[in-house]
């Protein structure tokens, strides 16, 4: 990363953690009714009151459309921040310096490893003459993805003080829709309590010959109270998606805000230790080819050495185990003694079973032969009827 990249990159840092310390304003959700307002509040109030003609249907219609005009001017703000939104750019640059990192192989720093039959072909360079080219290709790369992660950071905070004031004209509109509607329920009031009675007192007092104009007259204020009820229900309607947008805003600037951070640790932090360590690595390299001759003898001394410890020990353990082992493992003798065990429970229960079912069926042998008996018996005391016929068929 070039020093000018590094020196805008610092210098915005001051600005990210103003933007992001910044604290949006709650909204309230209570409405002040006239009665309860302070005198700022009444006056502002009444003010709004006084836009009513209960005379004209357009006035009633109207009520409050002011408002609701500049929630239609917010909203399109809205939309045309997410059409020019560069968050997308942003990502996708942050995932190219990812995958630019990635793509560079640390294998390539292997002076020592085995050329291709392709390179020794070709008589491509040596690895790490490969590796400095390819260091220098990724670091072109690296400098410029970072000019453009600072472009995009720089557009996204000039989103989200957009977005700051986006949140205060909705905040503005939301409290101006509370003004409305308790100028509108304080009105409704007024009606029923005043003018309505009124004009129905009115009714009653004209003579009958004028009573249906002034009986007119109450419908059409009936009428007219009807729609303003209504109007007002609109109005609360719109005050509740106005305050659903509000934290729709601030998950928008949270958004912002966590890419910001990301971008900036990114080239304050990642590409220069990202860097610091690949040239690092270069150095490294370069003092190890010194003792790579050492180093292979060395390490084939120690192998040699791991390995026939490691052929000792594997087998020693054979021998001593086979040596220590008995005729017969004593896990396979309980085994047999269990086996013989549950096979001689197993027949003495299977003989117990038998026997009780013999003396059941003796024990039913003997009702079934007593029950015979004991009819036979009472066929031969009877000597007419049915009981003579049914002895002398039993005896035949």
């Amino acid at each position: 990363m070039t020093d000018t990249i590094r020196d805008q990159a610092a210098s915005a840092l001051a600005e990210v953690e103003k933007v992001t310390a910044a604290i949006l304003p709650e909204p309230g959700t209570a409405i002040v009714a006239l009665d309860t307002a302070t005198a700022p509040q009444a006056d502002a109030i009444k003010a709004r009151m006084a836009e009513l003609d209960m005379t004209n249907t357009q006035s009633i219609i109207s009520f409050g459309a002011r408002s609701q005009a500049e929630l239609q001017v917010i909203s399109q703000e809205m939309l045309a921040g997410v059409k020019n939104k560069d968050v997308g750019p942003a990502g996708n640059s942050l995932t190219e310096i990812v995958s630019t990192i990635r793509g560079f192989s640390g294998e390539e720093l292997d002076v020592n490893r085995e050329r291709s039959w392709w390179d020794r072909l070709t008589g491509a360079a040596a690895p790490l003459a490969q590796f400095i080219a390819r260091y220098e290709e990724v670091q072109g790369q690296i400098d410029r993805i970072t000019e453009n992660l600072l472009r995009h950071e720089t557009v996204l905070l000039k989103d989200i003080k957009s977005l700051d004031l986006l949140y205060a004209k909705t905040l503005n509109f939301y409290d101006e829709l509370g003004l409305y509607i308790s100028a509108g329920q304080a009105k409704l009031k007024e009606l029923d309590t005043t003018t309505i009675p009124a004009k129905e007192a009115a009714v009653a007092a004209t003579p009958e010959a004028d009573q249906l104009k002034v009986a007119q007259e109450l419908r059409d204020i009936r009428s007219a109270r009807d729609d303003l009820e209504r109007r007002v229900y609109d109005l609360q309607l719109t005050r509740q998606v106005t305050m659903q947008s509000l934290p729709s805003i601030r998950l928008v600037q949270e958004n912002d805000k966590s890419l910001v951070g990301k971008i900036n640790s990114t080239l304050m932090n990642t590409v220069p230790l990202w860097e610091t360590q690949l040239a690092q690595a270069v150095t490294i390299q370069r003092s190890k080819e010194a003792a790579e001759a050492i180093k292979g003898a060395n390490d084939l001394t120690n192998e040699l050495l791991t390995a026939n410890a490691k052929n000792l020990q594997d087998a020693n353990r054979v021998v001593r185990t086979e040596m220590e082992r008995g005729v017969f493992d004593i896990e396979s003798v309980q085994l047999a003694n269990q086996t013989l065990i549950d096979t001689i429970q197993e027949s003495l229960a299977i003989a117990d079973e038998g026997k009780a079912r013999r003396a059941a069926a003796e024990n039913q042998l003997g009702k079934m032969q007593a029950a015979l008996r004991d009819t036979l018996s009472a066929a031969r005391a009877r000597r007419t009827g049915l009981g003579d016929a049914t002895g002398g068929a039993l005896q035949s």
